[in-house]
């Protein structure tokens, strides 16, 4: 279990993280999310100590990460996969890290089995790819066989296959137990990997709760396919017509179906609409954003 007690940051005038309160359980994957200059980063780095609090605590089984006598074999992590010497193969990486904890010899070749990297093991990491590079970092945060793994952006630069690779293991991983705490900006993968989410909004706790429930509470309503249907979508207030798809916000399927039925309306499509992860984290932080676009319009140069 990993807990932050008040956990504050502070650089200059600047708040990094601004008195987060956060347990993080064994047995679910958590996602942290939030905007850029949120402090997830930050976050990341008390926990491991690679930055020291202005004030409060993060422990990792009532321990700071400094006091423990292996960490590796306690809790893995990867904040950012090209640290790692460009002229040392990935082999001899994993045995360097093996060596300083006590892990014997054979794990290298497990872990590296594990990322899909065995092939590439006798490569410098130089020449690795940065798809191949977190590959090799998802191996060194497994070396110890932690019972806490955390991740700042895993998938960056993986293909679907590693993606999907990177959420069947996340997955196993918390199904074993573990402590998994993950960061992404992609809400979709997010969607169908967390069991719960934290949102972090300049430096502060915008939401903790588990996935079902963020989702649950978002606004349902129903979603219509067909040729022409204009007449179902001026029996709707609110209801969005657009190519044949049709949106009505805040009713249920039944509903829609029964109308349309009434009105003699030809549909070939009708299903819940309930909102996504990234409608619901849109909504969240949308006060919070630290950077924020432009609207974009058809005209240019202006």
């Amino acid at each position: 279990m990993i807990r932050l007690t008040d956990l504050t940051k502070r650089y200059g005038p600047t708040t990094a993280v601004d008195n987060l309160d956060l347990e993080l359980r064994p047995g679910q994957v958590t996602g942290f999310l939030g905007p850029n200059g949120a402090g997830k980063s930050t976050t990341m780095r008390l926990i491991l100590g690679l930055d020291a609090p202005t004030s409060g605590t993060a422990l990792i089984g009532g321990t700071p990460y400094a006091r423990l006598r292996h960490p590796l074999r306690t809790i893995g992590a990867l904040l950012d996969a090209k640290a790692v010497h460009p002229g040392r193969t990935g082999r001899d990486h994993l045995r360097a890290l093996a060596r300083s904890q006590r892990i014997p010899a054979a794990r290298v070749a497990e872990v590296l089995e594990i990322a899909g990297m065995t092939s590439a093991a006798d490569r410098r990491a130089g020449t690795y790819s940065l798809g191949m590079s977190q590959r090799l970092g998802i191996a060194a945060a497994l070396l110890g066989d932690p019972q806490a793994l955390m991740l700042d952006e895993p998938v960056n630069g993986l293909d679907p296959d590693g993606v999907r690779w990177i959420r069947t293991l996340l997955r196993s991983l918390a199904a074993e137990g573990r402590t998994v705490f993950v960061s992404s900006h992609l809400m979709s993968e997010m969607e169908q990997t967390a069991d719960r989410v934290v949102v972090l909004g300049r430096g502060r706790l915008v939401a903790d709760e588990p996935m079902r429930d963020l989702l649950a509470a978002a606004p349902t309503g129903s979603l219509v396919r067909g040729p022409d249907l204009r007449p179902l979508a001026a029996a709707f207030a609110g209801a969005g017509y657009d190519h044949g798809t049709l949106v009505v916000p805040g009713v249920p399927p039944a509903e829609v179906g029964a109308r349309a039925f009434a009105l003699g309306v030809e549909i070939h499509g009708l299903q819940a609409a309930g909102s996504s992860l990234e409608d619901v984290y849109l909504r969240r932080t949308a006060a919070v954003a630290q950077f924020t676009s432009a609207p974009t319009t058809k005209e240019t140069g202006r």
